[in-house]
C-alpha cells in the first residue's frame, strides 16, 4: 500500500482518505488515476482493519458497505467550495456556505436539518427520530473530525 500503510484504525483511514480526496480529486485539479488508486487502497485498508478487529466475515462485509457508502457521499461533495464537512459519530454533517451548492449536496444523498441549519448523511441503520440536541451538543457527545480546506482537526 502506498497511501494507507501507516493507518492503524478505521478512523485514521477515514481521516486520511478525506485529506487525500480533498487534494487529489479530479474536480480540484487531481487526476482520475490517482483518485482511483486512493479509492482501491481505501477499500483494502478498511477490509484489513475490519478483519483484524476480529469481526466475522458478515460483520466485516457490513462495515465495508457502510464505509463505501460514506466514502461515496464524501467524494461527491468534497470539491464543493465554501463547505465544511464533519464526521460526527456515524453521521456526516455539512455546514458553511451551502446555499450555492445545495443542489449538488442534495444529489449526493444528503438531507437538510433545518433546526441545525446543516446537511447530514447517514446510512439507514443510523436513522433516528426527533433529534432534539443541537449540532454542538452532538459534537460534544461523539466528537468530530473536520475538513476545512486542507486543515484537519479532531475534537475528542
Amino acid at each position: 500500500m502506498k497511501f494507507f500503510k501507516e493507518c492503524q484504525t478505521i478512523d485514521e483511514v477515514k481521516a486520511l482518505y478525506k485529506k487525500l480526496a480533498k487534494e487529489n480529486h479530479p474536480d480540484v485539479g487531481g487526476d482520475v488515476v490517482t483518485m482511483q488508486a486512493i479509492n482501491t487502497e481505501y477499500a483494502y485498508a478498511c477490509a484489513q482493519i475490519y478483519k483484524g478487529a476480529g469481526l466475522s466475515d458478515e460483520q466485516a462485509s457490513e462495515q465495508m458497505e457502510y464505509s463505501e457508502a460514506y466514502r461515496q457521499a464524501i467524494e461527491k461533495i468534497i470539491h464543493l467550495p465554501g463547505i465544511v464537512i464533519e464526521l460526527v459519530g456515524n453521521w456526516i454533517w455539512v455546514t458553511g456556505d451551502t446555499r450555492p451548492v445545495k443542489d449538488q449536496i442534495k444529489e449526493a444523498g444528503f438531507f437538510y436539518a433545518s433546526k441545525k441549519i446543516a446537511w447530514y448523511f447517514r446510512t439507514d441503520d443510523y436513522k433516528c427520530k426527533g433529534g432534539k440536541k443541537s449540532l454542538d451538543e452532538i459534537k460534544q457527545k461523539y466528537g468530530s473530525q473536520t475538513i476545512n480546506g486542507h486543515q484537519y482537526r479532531s475534537i475528542a
